[in-house]
């Protein structure tokens, strides 16, 4: 009969680092690793059984590389306020215009989106008539037959 290689067992086993307690791919392909080089030879493991382990595997990868390329993509969008407010270009927009005496709100004015710029982490809509506004200000949105 042949023995188990002691590295196997749980006492040897490094801890992991990670503390969430869920089990990773190359978790799972260890476990299938261990399960096919310690299986009984008079009784083997069945085809059945393999492949629908393999393709468990096949499907955790997939799901976890898509995961993770979902999550760069949320990451590249949420550093780009341009193209988070780049849907607003061909739009109306209504935004107050101040009293340069006062400060307070003298009347509201509106314009349309002709492109949005960023500078000094200030995100700006630049209207049409050459005014910019900032993205803060705006107090409506609406298409231009509104």
């Amino acid at each position: 009969m042949t023995k188990i290689d002691p590295t196997f067992y749980l006492k040897n086993q490094q801890p992991k680092t990670a503390s969430n307690g869920t089990l990773g791919k190359d978790d799972f392909l260890k476990i299938l690793m261990a399960q096919l080089q310690n299986q009984n030879p008079l009784d083997p493991m069945k085809d059945k059984e393999f492949v629908s382990q393999m393709t468990q595997f096949s499907s955790l990868e997939q799901m976890t590389n898509m995961s993770e390329s979902f999550q760069n993509y949320m990451n590249s969008q949420n550093r780009t306020p341009v193209v988070q407010y780049s849907s607003l270009i061909g739009k109306q927009v209504t935004y107050p215009v101040k009293d340069e005496e006062t400060g307070m709100v003298d009347h509201q004015a509106e314009g349309t989106v002709k492109a949005v710029s960023q500078s000094n982490g200030q995100t700006n809509l630049e209207l049409e008539d050459g005014s910019s506004v900032a993205v803060e200000e705006i107090t409506k949105v609406s298409n231009e037959e509104d």
